[in-house]
């Protein structure tokens, strides 16, 4: 057989290389035979080092090619992340929010426990949310079973101090967020095999885990510094008027963005199990609620937008509004003719459902529709409740409508409305994802630019001379309104005066033009009650507007809204371009 084509031995080396073996082996037979010796030692270390080098060469090259195919797999997607890896979430400056770290599982192995009493009191006292039933199991058992995850390297250290045979770890990837409570809820939570449960973390679940191979971080939309303002006032809103729920939100009508948002109660993202769903819940995506008059801002607009009405149409608010079977009232009843701004500013609900009348059903249910109120708010988000809305649009559906009752929608689908009659007309989605800072989202046309800015004149009116007085910032030029809707009891099958829905909408700064950056704020409490400092009130005018005002207060600076000399008065609203304006000269 020849040498090109070798055959295999017994031992499997292949016939030709057997033969060179035995050839060297001859060799050296020779050179001891003719009394060589020095020759037979240096063919000896000649042979050694040839075959370390063939071997090292060897290594080399497997190592080098490996090293290229795990590099080409990984370019092109084929390499899954490591355990339950996740990329880092940070806001949009790019503070961290969520991160993995690496923590270590807790083993037990009773086979290998000298003194089963000992490890049992060690372990409780180094571990105090150790599970004592588990670990009893685990101790009585007959192999090694795992006993708890999530250790850090301090409960780690602390347990190996104690020297317990039997007891080992396992490192383990776990996700932790270093802020707590702050943001929970936007941000959400991941279970222990690394799968988004809630939040930005179940929003982008795929994206999350793609980015953890690239070593890429997922910006999110908020700033944690407007998220700690937020957060601040909305609990010191809780604290003093002891509603059952809150919510605030702050976003950027010409992205869409969310730049803060709160939901109360919180709960800990670190430890979701030992929150109750209540406290989970995020009630400004996952809730909806009557709104009450904050909906007179969209009944307004759309009377503007359909040619129905002007801001110097009179509305005839002295007495009552017979509608069918029911009488509509004013709360604070101003008994006497109004123009349309000053139905907004004193928020009657007469003058109101008169315009709506005037309106119709057919186009009112169209504008609604327009304005995404009948459908789930478009976010990331997946707990994006869906809204509850008439079954028929009748009179009677439209007069409730328009000072938001009969309909429930989510503070985020109001917030994403109110973007739409505040940015020049235009209904864009809202993302809790960071935009390019150059960004300008695209969305259909739902309202003229003229009915915008007219808008922005009436609200900012009302913030001047209105019921939002208490949100006024000077220098901000902040507009807005307020909101109260009685809930619906079905024990006594009526609206319950003493249970509300205490809101405020507002909008900085109302002056320039429909391409100008504005922020929209809103503070939402769920059955507050008042106090002495609210004369006993627990309307939006008296428990949201304030903590509103002292919002934007807060976050103008953040967002590169500079103060400015403040006018007063009330702004002329017939012409809303040259009055804004004048306004901010």
């Amino acid at each position: 057989m020849s040498l090109s084509q070798p055959s295999m031995g017994r031992s499997g080396l292949p016939r030709w290389l057997i033969e060179r073996i035995w050839g060297l082996e001859h060799a050296f037979e020779r050179a001891r035979a003719s009394g060589r010796a020095e020759d037979d030692t240096r063919l000896r270390i000649f042979f050694v080092l040839a075959l370390f080098s063939l071997f090292f060469v060897t290594l080399a090259i497997g190592a080098t090619r490996a090293a290229m195919f795990s590099d080409a797999a990984r370019n092109l997607g084929f390499v899954a992340p490591v355990g339950a890896s996740r990329a880092d979430l940070v806001d949009r400056n790019g503070r961290m929010l969520a991160a993995n770290l690496v923590h270590y599982g807790l083993y037990i192995d009773p086979r290998e426990i000298w003194d089963q009493a000992e490890t049992r009191r060690g372990l409780l006292q180094m571990l105090p949310d150790l599970d004592a039933a588990r670990l009893q199991r685990a101790l009585r058992g007959n192999r090694r079973v795992f006993v708890m995850g999530a250790l850090d390297p301090g409960d780690r250290n602390r347990v190996h101090s104690l020297g317990l045979p039997g007891v080992s770890f396992e490192p383990e990837q776990h996700r932790v967020y270093p802020l707590g409570t702050t943001a929970a809820h936007i941000i959400g939570f991941s279970d222990s095999g690394g799968e988004g449960l809630a939040g930005a973390e179940a929003a982008f679940n795929e994206e999350i885990r793609a980015a953890s191979v690239k070593g890429e971080t997922i910006p999110l939309s908020i700033d944690l510094r407007v998220q700690g303002a937020l957060e601040d006032e909305i609990y010191k809103a809780v604290a003093e008027f002891t509603p059952r729920g809150a919510v605030g939100i702050v976003t950027d009508v010409q992205t869409g963005e969310v730049l803060g948002m709160s939901s109360w109660p919180v709960f800990d993202p670190n430890k979701p199990g030992k929150a109750s769903e209540y406290s989970r819940t995020n009630r400004a995506a996952a809730s909806v609620f009557e709104m009450g008059s904050t909906f007179k801002g969209f009944t307004v607009a759309i009377g503007l937008d359909a040619g129905v009405t002007t801001p110097k149409t009179t509305f005839d608010a002295r007495f009552p509004y017979q509608l069918g079977y029911r009488t509509i009232h004013d709360y604070h009843a101003a008994r006497k003719i109004l123009s349309l701004v000053e139905v907004f500013q004193h928020s009657s609900n007469i003058g109101t459902a008169k315009l709506a009348q005037s309106v119709g059903p057919t186009r009112m249910s169209q504008y609604f529709n327009g304005l995404g109120l009948t459908s789930p708010a478009k976010v990331e988000l997946l707990e994006s409740a869906r809204p509850l809305t008439p079954k028929v649009w009748n009179d009677d559906a439209v007069a409730s409508t328009s000072f938001g009752h009969g309909i429930n929608v989510s503070p985020l689908a109001l917030s994403r409305a109110y973007g739409a009659v505040l940015n020049g007309g235009r209904l864009i989605p809202m993302t809790i994802r960071k935009l390019p800072a150059d960004a300008r989202t695209s969305g259909p046309r739902v309202m003229s630019e003229k009915t915008s800015l007219q808008m922005l004149s009436i609200m900012r009116a009302n913030v001047t001379g209105g019921s939002g007085k208490s949100a006024n910032v000077a220098g901000y030029y902040v507009g807005g309104k307020t909101g109260t809707g009685e809930k619906y009891d079905p024990a006594i099958r009526a609206y319950n005066h003493a249970r509300q829905v205490s809101s405020f909408a507002a909008i900085f700064p109302t002056t320039g033009g429909a391409d100008t950056k504005r922020y929209f704020v809103l503070v939402l409490l769920d059955e507050p009650h008042g106090t002495a400092n609210s004369a006993g009130y627990s309307t939006g005018g008296w428990v949201a507007a304030p903590a509103a005002g002292r919002i934007i207060e807060r976050i103008a600076p953040f967002l590169g809204v500079q103060r400015r000399n403040d006018l007063t008065q009330a702004i002329p609203v017939e012409e809303p371009v040259e009055a804004e304006t004048a306004g901010a000269q």
